[in-house]
């Protein structure tokens, strides 16, 4: 899809409540770690990155990964693939972004302003959380 019919927005993921100690960051399109940083007392982490939304909606982007047609996501690395060669974790966090309301999409591209992911990220057994990670709060700021 051509730039031209493509909007940049401006999103954030919190991770609340991470691990303390353990290092998180995005994932650049070469796979690689952007951003690393972690919690010191169990504060939230931020993580900014822009998007471009199509017609569809359709997300693209660096940050953005897909499966299949329509799934679009974004991916928070933690421990080792985050750059602690030392942490006993080799984790993803997989952040859906397609199903993001279009009154929420529409809201923040006519304000120029920034959609806000809110996910937990300490696992029900205490360890960082992984996988699919559903978001606890969708927002605009």
């Amino acid at each position: 899809m051509p730039h031209t019919k493509q909007t940049d927005l401006a999103m954030r993921i919190v991770i609340d409540q991470p691990v303390v100690g353990v290092l998180h960051s995005l994932q650049t399109k070469d796979d690689q770690p952007l951003d690393p940083k972690s919690s010191k007392a169990g504060e939230p982490l931020t993580f900014d990155f822009t998007v471009r939304v199509g017609p569809g909606p359709k997300f693209f982007g660096d940050q953005v990964r897909r499966e299949g047609a329509e799934r679009r996501f974004v991916y928070i690395r933690v421990g080792q693939p985050a750059g602690d060669p030392s942490s006993p974790w080799t984790r993803r966090m997989k952040i859906d972004i397609h199903d993001i309301g279009p009154e929420l999409l529409d809201a923040a591209i006519n304000e120029g302003r920034r959609i806000v992911l809110s996910v937990n990220g300490t696992g029900k057994d205490g360890t960082p959380a992984c996988a699919t990670v559903p978001p606890t709060g969708r927002r605009i700021a």
